[in-house]
């Protein structure tokens, strides 16, 4: 059952946290129009298609990847406030222990971290691919790729040398196909290729096709071939981010035929799919250390908390940016890698929380 303190902090903690997540929202697009305008008048984007297509969905990628940090800043700020203006006294006052002056943080905390979990697995991907889509339409650049190599299920190995978004032209393709006894059955090259848009479907140029067999080998040349391959242009030639266009079992399921292809990029996917389940978490961590930081009276004011607060989230960015890096570049299983920052900075939250208790 709440008490009136109980549900007063929790006002205190949601209230802040919108109000913050709305000021830095606002200036964030800001900062885009003045950056992306030109971009968007040159290529006639609409009105609708700026607001609800871009920007709607822009807020919720953004303000969902930052909210464990907006939520730390919050409760620094409010939970400050309070401590000058001599509220929280009186609650210790009242025999209150500070576990029990936790308990409408995490209850706050709680509530924001279940809908982060939510949003980051289900709810975010699909608006990325609205915005993905926006953005390939209006500012980014081509999409191109250089020198891919793959290996797909049934031993099938593809090269291609560069592919070119803008004609949706492939050159340099060469696949071959090998048995389980390392033999090669088959062995196709064209000089260019593409991929009908939204199917397996290929047309080859300049083609050349070797079947191997006993006693003899079957080649087949020409100038144009229609062919159907296990795989499009669209696995071959992505972005980056492609995977954030992905909810929780697509992005899996993407994940081990990625792997199953051995692609380099399998790393940079895991390290999107485990971030999406330890950001929320740092919830926690970032409200207890705020709570234990911002909750004693200091003579510099709110001012000296908000820099501490500062301080411990460019801390716990760079700890981030140093385990991604290392996942990505040097093989630390993602895994490991996404949740060191919370295991290290948990371990700064319990110091901290235990040292309030006194």
């Amino acid at each position: 059952m709440f008490k009136i303190i109980d549900r007063y902090i929790i006002r205190k903690f949601l209230t802040t946290f919108f109000f913050m997540m709305g000021v830095i929202m606002l200036l964030a697009i800001v900062f885009d129009v003045a950056d992306k305008l030109g971009e968007f008048i040159e290529k006639d984007a609409t009105f609708y298609e700026i607001v609800v297509e871009y920007y709607f969905n822009f807020i919720l990628f953004y303000g969902n990847m930052f909210s464990s940090m907006i939520i730390f800043v919050s409760v620094i700020w409010f939970t400050a406030k309070m401590a000058q203006d001599t509220e929280i006294i009186p609650i210790w006052n009242s025999g209150r222990t500070f576990s029990r002056f936790m308990r409408p943080y995490m209850i706050a905390a709680t509530f924001l971290m279940i809908i982060s979990l939510v949003f980051n697995h289900f709810i975010i991907p699909h608006s990325n691919k609205t915005r993905l889509e926006f953005e390939d339409k209006f500012y980014r650049r081509t999409l191109s790729a250089q020198n891919y190599h793959a290996e797909y299920p049934g031993n099938e190995i593809v090269y291609f040398k560069s592919y070119n978004g803008d004609n949706k032209v492939i050159t340099g393709l060469t696949i071959e196909k090998w048995n389980n006894k390392g033999e090669l059955t088959s062995f196709t090259k064209a000089g260019s290729a593409i991929n009908s848009p939204g199917s397996k479907k290929w047309t080859l140029f300049n083609y050349f096709q070797r079947q191997v067999g006993y006693p003899n080998d079957i080649i087949s040349q020409g100038k144009e071939k229609d062919v159907t391959f296990q795989f499009s242009v669209d696995e071959m030639a992505m972005r980056e981010n492609i995977a954030e266009a992905m909810d929780f079992f697509t992005l899996r399921n993407f994940i081990e035929r990625e792997r199953s292809k051995g692609t380099s990029m399998v790393p940079t996917y895991e390290v999107e799919l485990y971030q999406r389940t330890s950001y929320p978490f740092a919830t926690y961590i970032l409200t207890i250390i705020g709570v234990a930081v911002a909750s004693r009276k200091k003579r510099g004011g709110i001012g000296i908390n908000i820099a501490l607060g500062l301080g411990i989230i460019f801390i716990y960015i760079f700890a981030m940016k140093i385990t991604t890096v290392a996942a990505i570049n040097v093989g630390l299983p993602a895994t490991i890698a996404v949740w060191i920052p919370n295991l290290l900075f948990g371990g700064v939250a319990a110091l901290l929380y235990r040292n309030a208790k006194r």
